[in-house]
């Protein structure tokens, strides 16, 4: 396992922009197979206005997004395999959405690959503030084999 500086390397690994990152941080990384990371909800997310504008929290859709990105980048940083390219968040599995984030406070996400067949992946995930679960349950991610 290795630590990982949260301005390089693993988080170059994410297709999106700046915009709709739910990893600020990459806290530990073994590649290709569990990673932890941080996303804090800062309180001027645009989703925040209409979600909901007298108490602001973060969607479990977003939550779900947030792990999903985490497992690309444990995925994307196999030395063993190289990248998949355009790989997706395709499927979620026993997802269960337990509680949410209020802005100010850190969302600390986690995902193990559970297997890796071809350019499927399949990973655990879960996202916890402090000791209480927000999420926990199973994604898949699918990309394109490199050409």
């Amino acid at each position: 396992m290795i630590s990982i500086d949260p301005a390089k390397s693993a988080l170059d690994k994410l297709p999106h922009g700046p915009e709709f990152r739910f990893v600020d941080c990459m806290l530990e990384l073994d590649p290709g197979v569990r990673g932890v990371g941080l996303y804090t909800v800062r309180g001027d997310e645009a989703f925040l206005r209409g979600h909901f504008p007298d108490e602001p929290m973060m969607p479990g859709v977003l939550i779900i997004e947030a792990v999903a990105q985490l497992a690309g980048v444990v995925a994307q940083c196999d030395r063993r395999q190289p990248p998949l390219d355009g790989l997706k968040l395709t499927a979620v599995r026993a997802i269960k959405i337990l509680g949410t984030a209020r802005p100010g406070e850190c969302i600390t996400l986690q995902a193990k690959v559970l297997a890796r067949m071809g350019a499927l992946l399949q990973a655990r995930v879960d996202a916890t503030v402090g000791n209480r679960v927000l999420l926990e349950g199973e994604i898949t991610l699918a990309g394109m084999m490199p050409k």
